[in-house]
């Protein structure tokens, strides 16, 4: 049998003869466990849940993403931790974008209201986030392990700050809070009465980098 041959029942499910790409199935796969998990977390769904979404079988979906841990690290990998980033910041030629001098207080600025545009992607992050609390969770590690590995990839960029600040010894708590504070504002999205995203960060932001000292770097 040849390759083509074998691939045929994954690449035409549910009767349909429409052929698609293994990307073009692995985005229909991430983003239906996407809106899923958003909804009902990470252990209140089943890959049959996804691949009734996305009218494939289950082992159709397990082709593409291996597994229900796969899966979960793709959701991660490839949509949350893909976008959002310095690297696009840097290309839209927003104020304090600057590649040779970047503003950080700008670029959260730009990072939070990426966030407030996907109201879907940021409830999946969060219930994933709360969830990973258990450390029988995939990604438990990961989110132990995310705080040091954020710092260490801003660290990369050469941020223009304020005269007496150093980046090494003064801007890791800063970054820190600053994650934090989404992550908080993030999880009283989901409560009611609504809060403005971008009105709530700017408050903490004001807190975080105080004026007159960060005039002109936010």
């Amino acid at each position: 049998m040849s390759k083509s041959s074998e691939k045929e029942p994954q690449d035409q499910e549910m009767g349909s003869r429409t052929r698609k790409s293994p990307e073009a199935r692995r985005a229909e796969i991430t983003q239906a466990a996407a809106r899923l998990i958003s909804q009902h977390g990470y252990n209140g769904i089943s890959l049959k849940d996804v691949a009734d979404m996305v009218g494939m079988s289950q082992p159709g979906v397990l082709h593409y993403v291996g597994s229900k841990e796969g899966l979960l690290s793709l959701l991660v990998t490839d949509i949350y931790d893909a976008d959002g980033t310095p690297e696009e910041f840097l290309r839209t030629g927003l104020p304090g974008s600057d590649p040779e001098h970047p503003h950080l207080p700008a670029y959260f600025d730009y990072l939070v209201a990426h966030n407030a545009d996907q109201p879907e992607l940021t409830q999946l992050y969060t219930v994933l986030e709360t969830e990973a609390i258990s450390a029988s969770h995939p990604l438990h590690d990961y989110f132990i392990r995310r705080p040091a590995e954020v710092w260490k990839r801003y660290s990369e960029f050469p941020w223009l700050l304020p005269d007496g600040i150093a980046w090494a010894t003064d801007m890791q708590d800063k970054v820190r809070m600053s994650l934090e504070v989404m992550d908080g504002i993030q999880i009283r999205l989901l409560r009611e009465p609504k809060i403005d995203y971008i009105q709530e960060w700017d408050r903490f932001k004001a807190l975080i980098f105080p004026s007159p000292l960060w005039d002109g770097y936010c």
